[in-house]
Order: structure tokens, then sequence, then C-alpha cells
């Protein structure tokens, strides 16, 4: 059981990582008080073995790492990426490329929406993982010997996992669908966070366009500012307050501090000063420039009949090529394709458009139906009457 705690030892493990077709890697890491992840640890297993490296060790400096992980000849293979991914594009500047993600490609091969690691794990290699340690305070020093044994078998069983399902996308000339979902998590804009888009995340309870205008300030202003900090959103200032904020619109300090949940000493402060800026500026923006509620729309009647059918369709598409239905269409895509031939949806692009669109289609102009043949929902074809 190899720990990494020094620079030079994680040079040397780097180095020998060259000429490798790929490596497995995972991290563990806290949120629970930072904005940022707080990376605890790397694990990494190459064709040699397998070694959890400890950035919080004095002096240690991941450069080295890096470099691997931007290395475009290896190839970085994660389960469920994109918390790791957005670890190493925070502290380095850079994502990792190229990415294979095991869940992903568990979806394409069959294997259900969101498949977990040890589940997916048993079925390939039929080996058993113990996640007794998941939960441990992985920033607190020392390691204990179980904690370093958990860490290691993901990627020490992520290497078997990821041959297993490349052999099957190889077979069934799937690996171009995977691409296209590996494309997405290798794009740097993926990992941006936009605090101008922070109020989005809201449930805002009101649809009035200044009310949403100074929403959208006063969480552009906690968003930078958790960032800076470092600390979480509602550490900063909490969901409610920001409501009732944008609800009231206080333009006093007197007006901030009668804020339900909010101090005195809040509205004093250079905080109170920032809040009430951010106000103003939501209530400063031009009529014309304001914010537009996009509610909902519900499917105009006669239409919901055509979603569920297209839903039945998924399913029955789905489970006979064995893929994830999730990964074909979502809810809102059926709606989308219900109301619009042209619908800009991704069923109706690529492969997806192979395997469902052109049959969604064909069943929403009534070309095909859906039968039950020996107790199972089987496409079968229609005669339209072209004279009616």
């Amino acid at each position: 059981m190899t720990l990494i705690t020094s620079t030079d030892t994680l040079a040397a493990f780097c180095r020998s990582l060259a000429g490798a077709d790929y490596i497995a890697v995972d991290t563990e890491f806290l949120r629970e008080k930072t904005y940022w992840p707080q990376l605890c640890l790397v694990q990494v297993a190459g064709p040699k073995g397998a070694v959890a490296i400890d950035p919080l060790a004095d002096g240690m400096d991941l450069s080295p790492l890096f470099e691997v992980m931007n290395d475009p000849s290896i190839l970085k293979v994660f389960h469920a990426a994109r918390q790791d991914v957005e670890i190493f594009h925070h502290l380095s500047g850079a994502v990792p490329h190229p990415l294979f993600d095991t869940q992903v490609a568990a979806m394409v091969c069959g294997f259900g929406d969101s498949v977990g690691y040890e589940t997916l794990v048993t079925k390939l290699t039929n080996a058993r993982i113990d996640k007794s340690s998941r939960f441990t305070d992985w920033s607190h020093r020392p390691l204990t010997d179980r904690q370093l044994t958990y860490a290691l078998s993901d990627v020490i069983h992520l290497r078997p996992t990821y041959e297993k399902l490349r052999r099957r996308l190889q077979r069934t000339g799937r690996e171009p669908w995977l691409e296209e979902e590996m494309a997405v998590l290798t794009d740097p804009a993926t990992y941006l966070v936009d605090p101008d888009s922070a109020w989005l995340r809201l449930k805002a309870r009101s649809a009035k366009p200044r009310f949403m205008a100074i929403l959208k300030e006063v969480a552009a202003w906690r968003e930078r500012e958790a960032q800076r900090r470092d600390q979480p959103r509602n550490r900063v200032l909490r969901d409610e307050a920001l409501l009732e904020i944008a609800a009231h619109a206080p333009l006093s300090v007197e007006d901030l501090a009668r804020t339900r949940g909010m101090g005195r000493s809040f509205a004093d402060g250079w905080q109170g000063a920032d809040v009430l800026a951010a106000v103003q500026r939501g209530l400063d923006v031009p009529d014309a420039e304001l914010p537009k509620f996009q509610a909902r729309e519900e499917p105009p009647p006669g239409l919901q009949p055509i979603v569920e059918l297209l839903r039945v369709l998924l399913k029955m598409t789905c489970d006979d090529n064995h893929v994830a239905s999730r990964l074909v269409a979502s809810a809102a895509d059926l709606e989308a394709i219900a109301a619009d031939d042209e619908a800009p949806v991704p069923a109706l692009h690529g492969w997806r458009r192979e395997m469902f669109g052109k049959d969604a289609l064909a069943l929403k102009h009534g070309r095909i139906a859906l039968a039950i043949v020996d107790r199972r929902v089987r496409v079968v074809p229609t005669v339209v009457d072209t004279d009616e």
C-alpha cells in the first residue's frame, strides 16, 4: 500500500506512467464548509500498481500529477467523473483529457440510469467493495490503513471495469456514442460558474420582473462573495434572506435589518452596504431589460397522450437496445417532440434519431403503432388512409 506524501515521490511515480495507455483516477474530497471542493486524496492506478496521493502533505506540489492529467496520450478513466474533473479544473485551470467515464459508458451499454459504482463492479468483475469508510473525514491526518484500503480499491477495480466496458463498446460499435458524451465532460465551459446565473437556481416565489432583477443582482453578489471567501453560499446569506430582500427591496440599513433572518450587525457592516448596492442595481435596470419569467408551459390539450405513447416507445426501444433511457431522451424532450417535428433536442439527431427519433416521429404521425405481442410491447406498421 503506497501513500505519496512528497513532491519528489509524486514526480517519480508520474514519470513511471509514461507510455501507459490509460490510468484509473478517483478523488476523496470535502465540501461541507467550503465553496470549492477541498481535495483530500487522489488515487491513481496505472499498469504497475495503485497509489494514493496526499495533497494535504506539507510542501506537496501536485504539478507532476496535473501534467499527467493533461497528457493527451494517456486516457484518464473515472466513474461519475464530473465532480472529480471539476476539482482538477479548479486547481490546475485545465480539464483532464482524454476522458472515459465508466458511469456514462455503463448507461450506453445498458446498465441503467446512473448506475452506482459498487453495482457496476460487482456485475462486471464479481468483486465486492467495502464502502464502510465512504463517509469518513478525509481531511483528518493521519489516514488509517482502512481508509487507504477503501480509497485504493476504487481505482484498482476501476481498471478491469473499464476494460470490460471498452470491449462491449467495441463489439456494439457504440464508441462514438460515448465520445459525444465525453465532449461535454471535457469542455471547460461545463465547469465555469457564472454568478449572473446564480439566481436561476433559487425557487422564486414571484414572477414579477422587478423582483427577479433584484434577486439576480443580490444572488450574483452572494455567489462572488462565497467564491472569494471559499464558503458555502448559505454561510454568506441564506436563500430565504435573498428572497425576502428581493421581495421587499430595502433601501436603507434600517429596512435591511428588518429582513427576516438578517442580523443588525450584517446590515450595519460592509456586507449590508454591498447588499443595498445590489438592490439598487436591480431597481435601476430599465424596464425593457428586466428579466422575464418563462413558466414551463403545460402541453396543449390532446398532446399529453402522445407524450405518454412516446414514453412507452422510449422505454421499449431502450430495453431492446440495452441503453439507458435517460441518455436518449428526457421527459422535456418527449414533450418537445410531441409538439414539434423539428424540436431542437438531441433525440432527433445523430445516433439517438436512428435508434428512437425516427420511430418517435413515425408513431406521432400514425405510420407505426404500438401493440402487445406475446406479452411484450412491439412496434407494428400501420396503413394510413390518405383519402381521409
